[in-house]
């Protein structure tokens, strides 16, 4: 069953290029990943700094393979000081 996820960014307005550019190196190398369905950058039209990533994995178990990668574990080291708040993320099934 496919998972879908959501996840909610929030940065500060002064490191708004940089987490760009981390962002692009993330999407990037996660699309190469096997189980990778889609995984989309939406910048919030209305509120600067608000990011989400949306995510469709062939399986839960390719995401679990998607938690360990470095490209990942490099942007959450990299956005850590940049974030105003922690990152919310929703994951689920579709229904219908």
């Amino acid at each position: 069953m496919n998972l879908h996820i959501v996840a909610l960014f929030k940065f500060n307005e002064n490191y708004l290029m940089e987490a760009v550019e981390l962002f692009q190196t993330l999407v990037r190398e996660t699309r190469k990943e096997n189980g990778c369905l889609q995984y989309d950058l939406i910048e919030d039209k209305d509120n600067k700094g608000t990011f989400f990533l949306i995510e469709l994995w062939e399986s839960v178990e390719h995401h679990n393979g998607h938690i360990g990668q470095d490209h990942l574990l490099n942007f959450r080291k990299e956005t850590s000081r940049m974030t105003v708040s922690t990152a919310e993320v929703y994951k689920g099934f579709k229904i219908y």
